[in-house]
């Protein structure tokens, strides 16, 4: 599969690159952006972190608020960052251009129902095909890491849960904790999923930290969360997921960080600890 660069800027030694690409799993054309550190320059395969992002956000976002390229660049970690749905004229689209659905709102699952099916398969994307296409076209290890914000911070646990050994470690800001009992969650697996309740639980990080009991089935896991976030109580609910580990006997450490809100202020004011976090399970530090 080609890819094509769409813009390039250096950064602490290293580079920051967009890159668009047919991809075959969404059936449209889809961009990414890439943090290749200086240890890259020299052939030398790095580990890879992936970011996804939330509600709106494209592959932008993290590359321009969330100040990550210092610290990645001196631990030697490339960082991938997706777009959040597919795109495209032929895409549908929620019928009213809703943030929180459709376009933007690929909430990192496969849709199962029409017409979402065909094109809002992210989940896909971000662990089989994406994943491939960086191998094959930068110098990168198979040791990667994941984490994200919001949606992106479901996306991140979820696909952390569901792919045991995959990642050395996963982190989130103000995940959507328990998308099964919350409205931004209840809309998009309703939609992309359908009505059978049943079917939605795979796709909850809460429900799938519950049953993650065995240690080879248990990825180290940080979550930060703002306790000034207006999203909070209604939407993001860590308490679920906080029980669910201590049920389990998950590592999982939740911080809830004071004064802090959902947006990229509180990203960039810990986003080191994250990195950190994940360099100590890469072996890094």
């Amino acid at each position: 599969m080609g890819i094509e660069n769409a813009s390039s800027n250096k950064v602490y030694g290293g580079w920051q690159k967009q890159y668009t690409h047919p991809s075959n799993v969404l059936g449209c054309d889809m961009r990414f952006a890439i943090f290749l550190p200086p240890q890259a320059g020299n052939g030398t395969k790095v580990p890879v972190m992936y970011w996804l992002s939330g509600l709106t956000c494209t592959d932008e976002n993290f590359m321009q608020k969330a100040g990550a390229f210092r610290l990645a660049a001196e631990l030697g970690i490339a960082i991938v960052a997706p777009d959040t749905s597919p795109r495209g004229d032929h895409v549908p689209d929620d019928e009213n251009e809703a943030y929180d659905f459709g376009k933007g709102a690929g909430f990192y699952v496969n849709a199962t129902q029409e017409p979402w099916a065909r094109n809002y398969r992210m989940y896909d994307y971000v662990t089989k095909e994406l994943p491939s296409l960086i191998k094959d076209h930068f110098p990168v290890s198979d040791d990667a890491v994941i984490s994200g914000h919001s949606m992106g911070g479901h996306g991140a646990l979820m696909i952390a849960l569901r792919n045991p050994g995959t990642f050395k470690s996963v982190t989130a800001f103000s995940p959507i904790c328990n998308p099964i009992n919350c409205p931004w969650g209840q809309k998009a697996l309703g939609n992309y999923l359908g009505d059978d309740k049943s079917m939605w639980k795979a796709w909850d990080s809460s429900e799938l930290m519950k049953s993650a009991t065995a240690p080879d089935a248990q990825t180290p896991a940080l979550v930060d969360q703002g306790d000034a976030d207006g999203f909070l109580a209604e939407q993001l609910k860590p308490e679920v997921l906080e029980a669910a580990a201590k049920s389990s006997s998950y590592p999982l450490t939740v911080r809830m960080q004071d004064g802090y809100d959902h947006s990229y202020y509180f990203i960039s004011s810990f986003i080191e600890d994250h990195i950190r976090f994940h360099a100590k399970h890469l072996g890094l530090s």
